[in-house]
């Protein structure tokens, strides 16, 4: 189901940590080895260039994540990866195994230091890389960017078709000649009465038109063949230009605007070289956000996602960023959605990587890297909600309001109302779940392991420090309903009950639940009904459970676990 993905993966400069996945330790060995771990016992260790296996290690850590990117993409899916020349010729060989070569899109260069960088005393590197492959080469969706005004005003002709430019018809570029391209070599005829064009001049009286190149004068090619000129030339015209002080006949291609409600784009370049890429402007963004210039380490600018993105075309999809460090993609969608009206999601996924103790993040409260991400995302939705509604309040009003400042005005009664109306159509909300072994007691999936001494310690088939929201959680994904799904909490005769999507599912996880709550939940004629095991109050709640959906709700599906 996803559209996109952008990933700012350790580019193994050699100070990077590389994540070894379920490298799980005893103990002693834990505290015996040098590295950090997560609390599963995973290890994260830094890729030292004096390793013997530096590139194989980051590439074992890098392959079986984009493997499995590659099933997680729509047929018109598109990934970009950010990279430097560490290991951007090893990343483009994965790639082209992963993705196949046929699908790669381009290499784009980034003018990410335009002073140069330092850190190597031969040469002051200003780039980097963003690596463009596609699912499906022939189907993915790369849109290019909108216009500027200066490409809008070259389309200064207009018809009752709308507005045009005129381009050559003449090849130009590359594999011009006519020895390179023989069958688009041949003549067209002008009635120069009528302006109509032929391929035959049967009578002998139109003028013949040929594609030469004028300051040569050797034969060229048209960009058309035959077939497309018959089929399209409706959209040519001539015109008569000087060539070398001589006035002659030329074939033009009008090229509209529009094509119905659409307004024409403009491909992206293979250099971005923009201002707006530098990358120290992302360290500008965390300061601002955070009012702290060390929080986060070099961190894309949200102008760099916001233009990756702009590329496909991801009004309403879904984008993912399994490298999110402090979740600048996340910042760039909700950006671009308040701009566009877009209604793009975003998942963003980060291993718990310990904050140094000695760093600034670790001391103003920020124990691992989602920590700080949660926060820039929470930041940031304020940020825009309030921005968005400043912008509207200037709109009713005409003007903005005159003497106040942008932060007077964020504490105003007129903001209020207006942050309130354009949160109603903004979505700056997102849920945070961490990834965990079952809800369930071994017991649960193993019974025939389970003897019968052991029977009294498990007689609750939950593991104890589990809430009911993990157990919804567990319930969604094993019925399939999204993680992003709708879930309004409701009480009933005291007890809690979750409402998913409606009423796709209904889950109640609390104790001594009784007839009246099943009752009242079976009247909603849920998809989806789910309880504990645990929590009827007695024997009898429990039998006369399925009797009570059978007189409210027969088609509810019924799920104790």
């Amino acid at each position: 189901k996803v559209k996109m993905i952008y990933i700012d993966p350790p580019y193994n400069t050699g100070n990077d940590f590389i994540y070894n996945d379920d490298f799980s330790v005893e103990s002693g060995v834990w505290r015996a080895e040098s590295g950090d771990y997560d609390e599963q016992g995973n290890r994260l260790v830094k890729n030292l260039e004096s390793n013997g296996r530096f590139h194989t290690d980051w590439l074992n850590m890098l392959y079986p994540r984009l493997r499995l990117t590659r099933d997680l993409l729509t047929d018109d899916g598109v990934i970009f990866i950010s990279i430097d020349d560490n290991e951007q010729a090893n990343l483009k060989k994965i790639c082209d195994e992963i993705f196949g070569e046929s699908n790669f899109i381009g290499n784009i260069i980034i003018k990410s230091n335009p002073r140069g960088s330092q850190s190597v005393s031969e040469l002051a590197q200003q780039h980097e890389y963003l690596l463009i492959y596609s699912k499906n080469i022939y189907t993915a969706n790369i849109v290019g960017f909108e216009l500027t005004t200066d490409m809008e005003n070259e389309y200064k002709y207009e018809d009752e078709n709308g507005r045009y430019r005129l381009l050559g018809l003449r090849q130009r570029g590359g594999f011009w000649r006519r020895s390179e391209r023989p069958s688009l070599y041949y003549p067209i005829f002008l009635n120069e009465h009528t302006g109509e064009l032929f391929l035959n001049n049967s009578n002998g009286e139109y003028y013949e038109i040929l594609p030469i190149q004028p300051s040569t004068m050797i034969d060229g090619s048209w960009r058309w063949s035959k077939e497309k000129f018959e089929n399209e030339k409706n959209l040519l015209i001539a015109k008569q230009v000087n060539r070398n002080e001589t006035i002659v006949w030329d074939v033009f291609q009008k090229d509209y605007l529009k094509t119905g409600e659409s307004k024409k784009k403009t491909k992206a370049k293979s250099l971005w070289d923009d201002k707006e890429v530098n990358y120290q402007n992302g360290s500008i963004e965390i300061k601002e956000l955070f009012d702290n210039d060390n929080i986060f380490s070099y961190s894309k600018p949200i102008y760099l996602i916001k233009k990756a993105i702009q590329m496909v075309d991801t009004n309403d999809s879904i984008i993912l960023d399994f490298f999110s460090g402090s979740a600048t993609t996340a910042h760039a969608v909700m950006q671009l959605n308040a701009e566009d009206g877009g209604k793009r999601k975003f998942i963003m996924v980060q291993l718990p990587e310990k904050c140094d103790e000695k760093s600034e993040a670790y001391k103003v409260g920020y124990k691992n890297i989602c920590e700080i991400g949660k926060e820039r995302i929470r930041r940031a939705g304020t940020k825009i909600v309030e921005e968005q509604a400043h912008l509207l309040s200037a709109v009713k009003s005409g003007a903005f309001e005159k003497g106040k400042s942008f932060a007077q005005f964020t504490n105003s009664e007129s903001a209020k109302a207006a942050q309130a109306e354009i949160r109603k159509t903004l979505d700056v909300g997102f849920r945070v779940l961490k990834l965990d072994s079952s809800n369930m007691q071994d017991v649960y999936y193993n019974p025939a392991t389970v003897s019968q001494t052991l029977l009294d310690a498990t007689i609750d088939n939950i593991k104890p420090d589990r809430t009911p929201l993990d157990l919804l959680f567990q319930v969604m994904l094993e019925l399939g309903v999204p993680l992003s799904a709708k879930i309004e909490e409701n009480a009933v005769n005291g007890k809690t009950y979750y409402a998913v999507n409606g009423n796709d599912i209904i889950a109640c996880f609390d104790e001594d639940i009784d007839e009246e709550v099943i009752t009242e939940i079976a009247k909603q004629q849920p998809l989806y009904a789910v309880f504990k095991d645990q929590s009827f109050a007695s024997d009898s709640v429990a039998i006369n459970n399925e009797q009570l959906f059978k007189t409210y709700s027969p088609a509810t599906v019924i799920k104790v676990i």
